[in-house]
């Protein structure tokens, strides 16, 4: 285990704040989950990925609907690709910002065009439909369809995120 050399007291009410330079580094954004752990007499917080809670549903979806149409599908987290149809070295690697974006502003990306999208020091090429998945006002990650031409899946992405969103169990 890291140290990090802060201490924090505990309020009257048993909360502690976690510094602001922590929380920029792991990447923990107000209003997300933690969990929580008990290791002998330390107690350990971890950022809580509800994406795991439907990944094996991602996972059957994403295999279905790439028996029925010509696309690499990719799901993300709110972070890093964590499941494709095909063998992709993309696979656990960190999204760009431009992915982050779309994911915070829940916003819709068709590309008109072929274009590139990289991921740390990997790139695919190809025409891009992102939907980013939301689930009870939380925002969870992205489905990514990247076609070899200009294909319209809209609709179809678009029912893939709902389905994902729905699956997921909020506490």
């Amino acid at each position: 285990m890291k140290t990090t050399g802060v201490t924090r007291k505990i309020d009257e009410l048993g909360r502690i704040v976690i510094p602001k330079e922590i929380r920029r580094n792991l990447s923990i954004r107000d209003g997300e989950n933690l969990e929580i752990f008990i290791d002998d007499d330390a107690i350990c917080l971890k950022k809580h990925y509800q994406i795991h809670s439907f990944l094996e549903i991602g996972k059957k979806l994403i295999n279905l609907l790439s028996s029925l149409i010509d696309a690499e599908i990719y799901l993300t987290d709110r972070e890093k690709v964590v499941c494709s149809n095909i063998e992709s070295t993309i696979v656990n690697k960190n999204i760009n910002s431009k992915l982050i974006n779309l994911i915070d502003e829940r916003e819709n990306y068709f590309s008109e065009n072929s274009e590139s999208l990289n991921f740390e020091n990997e790139k695919i090429e190809g025409y891009f439909s992102i939907v980013p998945i939301i689930s009870s006002m939380d925002s969870l990650g992205l489905v990514i369809f990247k076609t070899p031409r200009k294909e319209d899946y809209k609709i179809l992405i678009k029912f893939m995120a709902k389905i994902l969103a729905d699956k997921v169990d909020i506490c």
